[in-house]
């Protein structure tokens, strides 16, 4: 059997889903509820399962992240769509979200919504930093994360422009860091990483 993905299809001749459509395809039965997919620029990617560092690292990051925003107009968002525009519909791992949740009952958060996005990754590090990377800058998402768990440290993307991220840092495990958005707010990177075994 061939991969799809060698196959010599040209860009220009793949059908490209919208989010209506890709709503339309869940309501119809066509996406099995059991395959975790998303939306991203008008195809359909099928999500990777997390593995134990994965849920470990996303519940340290949420817990300190939600502990930080108490009594604020802001709140976490773990693993559930936001509608970057026609077309990309990803479930990023963390999402801080302006207002209630109750706000977005009829409809997902949009990029004017977003404070941070945070993607944590065991085995999806080049899919986060080569391609979500540029979805999420072209979208105007100003804050950016990647937490790179098999080198312990955390790629940093600011400075949207239509082509990507202009800022691209990456912090060690030693070093800490403060949202965008929320200065006030020091996260130390050690304490996010799930411990070494």
């Amino acid at each position: 059997m061939v991969a799809l993905h060698s196959l010599p299809f040209d860009a220009q001749t793949l059908k490209r889903w919208s989010v209506d459509e890709y709503h339309r395809m869940a309501e119809a039965g066509l996406l099995a509820e059991c395959d975790r997919t998303e939306l991203l620029a008008g195809q359909i990617i099928l999500m990777i399962a997390k593995g134990t560092p994965h849920v470990t690292a996303l519940r340290l990051l949420a817990n300190a992240l939600d502990q930080a925003l108490t009594n604020q107009p802001f709140f976490v968002s773990t693993q559930d769509p936001i509608q970057l525009d026609d077309y990309s519909e990803p479930e990023p791992d963390l999402v801080i979200v302006k207002g209630d949740f109750l706000d977005y009952a009829a409809h997902h958060p949009t990029p004017q919504d977003i404070c941070l996005v945070v993607e944590v990754a065991d085995s999806t590090l080049k899919q986060d930093c080569e391609v979500k990377d540029k979805l999420y800058a072209q979208a105007g998402i100003n804050d950016y994360w990647v937490l790179d768990l098999p080198n312990r440290q955390l790629h940093i993307f600011r400075t949207p422009t239509s082509m990507g991220y202009t800022s691209h840092l990456i912090l060690k495990q030693d070093q800490q860091i403060s949202p965008l958005a929320f200065s006030d707010i020091v996260l130390s990177l050690e304490e996010l990483l799930p411990p070494e075994l």
